[in-house]
């Protein structure tokens, strides 16, 4: 069974004020409470303990009433930043409140903590560098059920809003002759970079939690898990078929170098929430697919020593 971890944003320091503000509104004395969890999925941490928020992770909280499925341009709560602190309870930099005790309320929040311009084209570029990943792994969270002050704790459970790219690499015996230990075993190539030809811009509709790539498709890095394993997180988008593979360091005797150009037949599926692995063979001037082929799976927690990381790129390399 899958473990939802819950996170009890406590004490969000929404005391109570005068029954009536300035501009004329009635606010609750209670304050407000927010459960957040990362439902069935994982968020990316490279510490060796992925799948909870951790002490400095931050997050942009709003809040408003009316219509549920659009939110208007005065808000109850305006994208109010708030940072788990090392007990685990989430500080906002800014007191909150409910408006009244009686109106439905709506929530959106996204994390890491963004400043957002439109709640339904919010312009957004990807940094696929490994020491982003944090930034780059957007979670959205969206409470629609119209939740009154007596509702309290607010629930919301985040999802990604980008896609994983998994490149896996196996070698035809192409470096392995001539080398040691036997011709049975297989030399791996040295390999320089793994690139995918995408879009690397987006717009975010925060409400529908929907991701579409703007722009032109340019050359984004994957990150080094092995020699043979690279990965990156994706803007999610139709139109991806393209990776390319460099070598370099390799004996120019014993196989040489080169760069490789994977062009698939058809799309290579890229969605929210979803891994996307790509199985290589590389060799004898030529890269095909491997027999397993492209899957796609939820990106969920794995039960194995990686403690629940979908990838741990090397840094800097």
């Amino acid at each position: 069974m899958k473990t939802v971890k819950l996170f009890i944003i406590a004490s969000l320091g929404l005391f109570a004020l005068a029954s009536c503000s300035k501009d004329g509104a009635d606010y609750n004395t209670n304050s407000i409470t927010v459960k957040a969890a990362i439902g069935n999925i994982t968020k990316v941490s490279y510490s060796g303990n992925a799948s909870a928020f951790e002490a400095g992770d931050n997050l942009s909280l709003f809040g408003w009433v009316g219509d549920k499925a659009s939110i208007p341009s005065k808000l109850v709560v305006d994208g109010v930043v708030n940072t788990m602190e090392q007990s685990g309870k989430w500080q906002p930099a800014t007191q909150m409140l409910w408006k009244n005790t009686t109106t439905p309320h709506y929530f959106m929040a996204v994390s890491p903590a963004r400043e957002v311009k439109s709640f339904t084209a919010d312009e957004y570029v990807l940094d696929p560098a490994a020491d982003k990943y944090q930034q780059s792994d957007l979670l959205i969270a969206v409470n629609d059920k119209g939740l009154k002050a007596s509702n309290n704790p607010v629930e919301l459970v985040f999802e990604h809003a980008m896609a994983t790219l998994v490149v896996k690499l196996s070698f035809r015996n192409q470096w392995t002759e001539g080398n040691p230990p036997s011709q049975t075993v297989i030399t791996e190539a040295k390999i320089a970079a793994v690139e995918a030809t995408a879009k690397d811009h987006a717009s975010i509709d925060y409400i529908d939690k929907a991701v579409s790539a703007t722009g032109e498709a340019v050359q984004v890095a994957l990150n080094k898990v092995e020699n043979s394993q690279w990965t990156g997180l994706m803007v999610p988008q139709e139109g991806f078929r393209t990776i390319t593979i460099s070598l370099a360091g390799n004996d120019e005797w014993l196989g040489g170098n080169g760069t490789y150009i994977f062009t698939a037949a058809e799309d290579i599926a890229l969605e929210s929430g979803k891994v996307t692995t790509v199985n290589l063979i590389i060799g004898r001037d030529q890269i095909t697919l491997a027999e397993n082929g492209i899957t796609i799976s939820d990106w969920v927690a794995q039960e194995s020593e990686t403690n629940g990381e979908v990838f741990k790129p090397v840094q800097n390399n």
